[in-house]
């Protein structure tokens, strides 16, 4: 057994047992916002998001499945290895941006420990 398994989702059974109108609800959300009939982004390029939101928040379910989404509605290899990519920038983008609040507290710190 090990952590993530491909037939983990046999226990959304017991969510949907436990909570079925917020499961219902949120199954509905999902298909519309996923694969609704007036979206203005091309399931290929709606995959490819996905795909980058969940290396991002790293869900290894949602690699998997948007991954191969991304594939059956036409995209390529390069890319998959571009939304790769910029993924991995914007993440490493947040770490620096973030670094700008850490500079500001240690000069407060500092300041504060000079009086």
């Amino acid at each position: 057994m090990s952590y993530h398994e491909h037939t983990d989702h046999q226990y959304a059974k017991h969510i949907r047992a436990g909570a079925p109108d917020a499961f219902k609800s949120f199954m509905a959300w999902d298909t519309q916002v996923l694969r609704g009939s007036n979206k203005a982004i091309a399931p290929k390029h709606t995959e490819l998001m996905a795909v980058a939101v969940a290396l991002t928040t790293q869900c290894a379910y949602c690699i998997e499945a948007h991954t191969k989404a991304a594939h059956s509605a036409g995209a390529t290899q390069q890319e998959l290895a571009e939304t790769v990519m910029i993924a991995a920038a914007l993440r490493a983008g947040g770490s620096y941006a973030h670094g700008f609040m850490a500079m500001k507290f240690f000069d407060q710190a500092e300041q504060g420990s000079a009086q």
